[in-house]
């Protein structure tokens, strides 16, 4: 099989990998409308179709797959698709198995599985760039970012502290920001990024994560008033970060703000995370019965897409939709232990310990009240979840 054949297979295994007895839709009408595709009002999207095109014509050029896996990676974190981290990886699929690939395609290939939940193999990944190179910023970053996601807060923190020679501070302090908020050092952790944010103005991208960090850490200690003010400048430096978007709707549904979710969401319903959000708040507003009604039946559907591509990536909005929006207890409880044992922030501690307050579940129940003692976790919505019998 050549090159160029192999890319298209792995691709096409990827994106549309579906239970062998599932029957194809096929449409009776020409007018029906398939899929609205969204290259054509997004640039960014263009582009990644672009470096496709030249990849096919050049599927051993590691430069050119290099900068596709890059934009298909982005272009799935800004739109929560996978099936553009399918294409990120038919990109880097002649280097994807080798045992000892180019430094270059090494660290790629451990961002794209950071990006698909694969934890483990990313750390596999990234311990052998360092092995070669210890001074290697960008992996020292994405494995500190890696082990917070684990709960592996202290050797988080020691990459966090080896990057300090590397980048300028705000990344430095972002980086350390991350695991000790979560870790009985959220006062210290939020006084430094603030401290840090004072500084003249770095990179606008730079500014954004660490106000939408300072953000979340506000709102885990129980003071909405900074929290909003750091989420709404991290708005202002860029309205259409979808993690930014996803972070400051839970705050204002946290706040029983539902009216504010809607226009800020209303434009984003191709991405999942965010449609859930949308649906939550319309959930709550009668005014909205008839949206929520439709948002709750794209959801269903995407969910179940996902499942047939065994895609796990959205687990723990799946339980969140079990939980508030179909009042599955028992299902969102499942869902919830099977993404625990994959990633382990705050949120995902917050849908365990709903999912099983709401199924009565007291050994789940122990093990996130476990958690929060051994990380002297300091977190307002979850300190009220345990105190409320």
């Amino acid at each position: 099989m050549s090159c160029f054949r192999r890319c298209a297979w792995l691709l096409l295994t990827l994106l549309f990998a579906a239970p062998a007895l599932a029957q194809p839709y096929l449409p009776t009408d020409d007018g029906v409308v398939l899929e609205r595709l969204p290259e054509k009002t997004d640039p960014s999207l263009r582009d990644v179709k672009r470096l496709r095109a030249a990849l096919v014509r050049n599927p051993g050029d590691l430069a050119l797959a290099a900068r596709a896996a890059r934009r298909a990676i982005e272009a799935g974190r800004a739109t929560g698709d996978p099936r553009f981290f399918g294409q990120a990886q038919a990109a880097l699929a002649p280097w994807w198995k080798q045992p000892d690939p180019p430094p270059q395609a090494l660290l790629l290939r451990a961002t794209l599985k950071q990006s698909t939940h694969d934890f483990m193999g990313a750390l596999t990944n990234l311990n052998r760039v360092l092995a070669a190179n210890p001074r290697d910023g960008l992996a020292l970053l994405t494995r500190a970012t890696v082990l917070t996601v684990q709960g592996r807060y202290a050797e988080a923190r020691a990459d966090c502290a080896r990057i300090a020679r590397l980048t300028m501070p705000l990344v430095t302090i972002a980086c350390d920001a991350a695991p000790a908020s979560v870790s009985g050092e959220a006062r210290s952790a939020f006084r430094a990024l603030t401290d840090a944010l004072a500084a003249p103005a770095a990179d606008a991208g730079l500014t954004e994560w660490a106000h939408t960090l300072a953000g979340e850490i506000a709102q885990r200690r129980g003071d909405a008033a900074a929290a909003e003010a750091h989420f709404r400048a991290a708005l202002a430096l860029d309205p259409r970060d979808p993690y930014l978007l996803g972070a400051y709707a839970d705050f204002l549904l946290d706040r029983n703000r539902p009216a504010e979710v809607v226009p800020l969401l209303k434009d984003y319903t191709r991405n999942d995370n965010l449609l859930l959000r949308l649906a939550l708040a319309e959930a709550r507003l009668p005014e909205m019965r008839s949206s929520f009604a439709a948002h709750r039946t794209d959801l269903e559907d995407r969910f179940d897409a996902a499942r047939r591509r065994a895609d796990t990536l959205h687990r723990r909005e799946e339980a969140r939709f079990a939980l508030e929006i179909a009042a599955d207890n028992a299902r969102a409880l499942a869902l919830a232990r099977e993404n625990w044992k994959v990633q382990r922030e705050s949120a995902d501690l917050r849908i365990l310990l709903s999912a099983a307050k709401a199924a009565g579940d007291a050994a789940a129940l122990r093990e996130a009240a476990d958690w929060v003692r051994a990380h002297r976790l300091e977190d307002a919505a979850i300190t009220t979840l345990m105190e409320t019998r």
